[in-house]
């Protein structure tokens, strides 16, 4: 495991999740969400993401949420 996250990028805590009454998990990327989880893919998480540590959430979400930052999405007009 110790060459998963060999620039520490993870010990910043880049993604987290909230999860909603209907049992939707809603997963962020440096506070901008980037997925919604439902059904059984939600369920599925919520039990993995119990029993991970710090890092392993971290991972967890990191490959949930797969290759959605490519470097070619346009920056928005407010930043």
């Amino acid at each position: 495991m110790d060459n998963i996250d060999k620039k520490n990028k993870f010990a910043e805590e880049v993604f987290t999740y909230r999860t909603a009454k209907d049992h939707k998990v809603f997963i962020s990327w440096h506070g901008n969400q980037v997925m919604i989880l439902k059904g059984k893919e939600s369920e599925k998480f919520l039990a993995k993401i119990a029993r991970a540590d710090a890092l392993e959430a971290q991972l967890i979400m990191a490959k949930v949420t797969g290759n959605f930052k490519r470097g070619n999405e346009k920056a928005s007009k407010g930043k």
